[in-house]
């Protein structure tokens, strides 16, 4: 019993259910660490190619089977006219609003991407970005509705 006696012991429960703010925010924070590892990899100059498990039907025997495919992620930043990169952060298919009529941010070149998704992520997880998460979830969950009918 002593070994216990040392940990900081709690009667917490695990939550049964997620808020639907906290499972926005996640699903965020993933593609923004995606993103980041993808400005990493480009800074360095090699490439960023996550793995992810799909299930493959064989096309002689039609046997299922599951397969690690390497899985292209999108960048999230471009190049604008004048030479600056312009970076927008996306929920789903649907660019954020960060600001009124503003969804894109402006950086210098490209070496500041990785910093700049670090300052996105510590805003997200301070719920900064909750109010546009909530409305681009909004729009997307309309499209889905309109493909139904």
């Amino acid at each position: 019993m002593t070994t216990l006696s040392n940990l900081k012991l709690s009667s917490a429960r695990k939550p049964r259910v997620v808020s639907e703010v906290m499972q926005r925010r996640a699903k965020l924070l993933r593609k923004l660490a995606e993103q980041r590892e993808l400005a990493l990899a480009q800074s360095q100059g090699r490439s960023y190619a996550p793995k992810r498990q799909r299930t493959l039907r064989h096309a002689q025997t039609g046997e299922r089977m599951v397969r690690e495919v390497a899985v292209r992620i999108k960048p999230w930043w471009w190049t604008g006219e004048r030479g600056e990169v312009l970076l927008a952060i996306h929920y789903g298919s649907k660019s954020l609003e960060l600001a009124k009529g503003k969804s894109a941010i402006e950086l210098s070149d490209a070496s500041a991407l990785v910093s700049v998704l670090e300052l996105i992520t510590e805003a997200v997880n301070q719920g900064e970005l909750d109010a546009a998460i909530q409305a681009a979830s909004g729009k997307l969950r309309e499209g889905f509705a309109t493909k139904a009918k």
